[in-house]
């Protein structure tokens, strides 16, 4: 099957938590044993495009890991940008509430994005499957916040 960039993007990071994975020919045949076609070219991008390097583990063996940006560095507002631009498909507000829909199984992707920026309007996030509740300041509410989280994604 042929998979959008979010969900195979997703399948791919899955393999490298799950897998030791040695070569991007590897991951290409990992991701064909779950039925996903993908081609080395195509997983060389993703792996660029996630962050992924190699990392020596016991034995001297390199393999594929995604680095997790520290809890206390702050990302930039153009990571936050790429981020919503690439994942996110719909913001809606209420009140002081932003809800950041985005495809199937790619909404910590976005929560993490936002939950490590420098916006003191957000007060926090809750991450499920497709959907990101972002809670903003009363001081600035969610049609606000909406509006420019909106405006980063593009839509």
């Amino acid at each position: 099957m042929k998979l959008g960039k979010p969900q195979r993007q997703h399948r791919v990071a899955q393999l490298l938590e799950g897998h030791a994975v040695t070569s991007q020919s590897q991951l290409v045949d990992l991701l064909q044993e779950l039925g996903i076609e993908a081609t080395q070219a195509t997983v060389s991008r993703d792996l660029e495009e996630m962050g992924a390097v190699k990392v020596r583990v016991r034995g001297g063996d390199t393999v594929y890991a995604i680095p997790e940006l520290p809890k206390e560095r702050l990302a930039p507002e153009e990571h936050l940008r790429r981020v919503l631009g690439e994942w996110a498909v719909e913001v809606a507000h209420s009140a002081n509430l932003v809800v950041v829909r985005t495809p199937p199984g790619s909404a910590h992707v976005v929560g993490s994005a936002l939950d490590r920026t420098d916006m003191p309007e957000i007060v926090g996030t809750v991450a499920g499957d497709d959907t990101v509740l972002v809670v903003a300041t009363e001081r600035v509410g969610g049609a606000k916040l909406a509006k420019r989280l909106a405006t980063l994604a593009g839509i």
